[in-house]
């Protein structure tokens, strides 16, 4: 049993915890709770650790190879959470390429997220992609890292089964996308055209911005068209991951 925060693999997933720079390095991250457990790969685990009063709780896990028991309260101390569930595996990035996002026999759907930096709303965007039949979604560098431990725990499982594939220019992206006979829709405030009357059954993605500034002007100007969310009242626009949805759930209501 571990019974030390001192213990080289504590110190390993208190690094992975905190350091995207580590994180990329190792190709690894932590992934918290007996769910990301249960989703993640059988191929991508790489260790799991149990806290001693899990581990007495569920026998069965405590044999399954790689495994580690670790004291209750230096669990704790090296979980991001306030209470752990006390079981943390540590897991293999998924890879992807930018292909992926165009899967043979079906009609891309992709998002293209540009400065997001809000942890709960990337894990939002990935697991209501999932339910909506997204192909893929590409993160500008310049967005909150996908492996953080609050982005994992948001999307619930679906990072291993949506591709996502984090790219620097965002520009490159989006001229790669028009090669590909896919429509880029910028969500922008000043779209003059509503969400819900333009065509998303051809291939199409849909870009969103920072939740304060948006989307940059250079890569909306990018873009083949402009739409907007209608507004009432007094509220100027809605939380990305909600906006996100609807652009998403409204191409796969045109789809089917």
């Amino acid at each position: 049993m571990i019974t030390s925060t001192s213990n080289a693999q504590m110190k390993y997933i208190q690094q992975l915890n905190s350091k995207v720079r580590f994180r990329r390095e190792e190709g690894c991250f932590a992934a918290e709770g007996f769910r990301l457990y249960q989703e993640t790969p059988r191929s991508l685990r790489q260790k799991v650790y149990l806290s001693a009063s899990f581990a007495k709780e569920h026998p069965e896990l405590a044999k399954v190879p790689l495994t580690e028991i670790v004291d209750d309260n230096v669990f704790t101390k090296v979980c991001d959470t306030r209470t752990p569930q006390g079981i943390l595996t540590i897991v293999r990035m998924p890879e992807c390429s930018l292909e992926e996002m165009l899967p043979a026999g079906r009609r891309p759907l992709i998002m293209v997220l540009e400065g997001l930096q809000d942890p709960g709303n990337v894990g939002t965007i990935i697991r209501t992609a999932e339910g909506a039949g997204v192909t893929g979604i590409i993160i500008g560098g310049n967005t909150v890292d996908i492996f953080q431990p609050k982005v994992i725990r948001s999307t619930m499982g679906s990072i291993f089964r949506v591709p996502v594939c984090q790219e620097e220019d965002l520009g490159a992206v989006v001229t790669w996308l028009k090669e590909k006979r896919v429509k880029c829709f910028a969500a922008h405030l000043k779209g003059e055209q509503d969400y819900t009357t333009a065509d998303y059954t051809g291939g199409c993605a849909f870009l969103v911005g920072n939740e304060g500034r948006g989307l940059s002007d250079e890569l909306a100007g990018m873009t083949d068209a402009w739409v907007r969310i209608p507004m009432e009242g007094k509220v100027e626009s809605l939380n990305v991951a909600i906006a996100s949805s609807l652009l998403m759930y409204e191409a796969r209501r045109q789809r089917s």
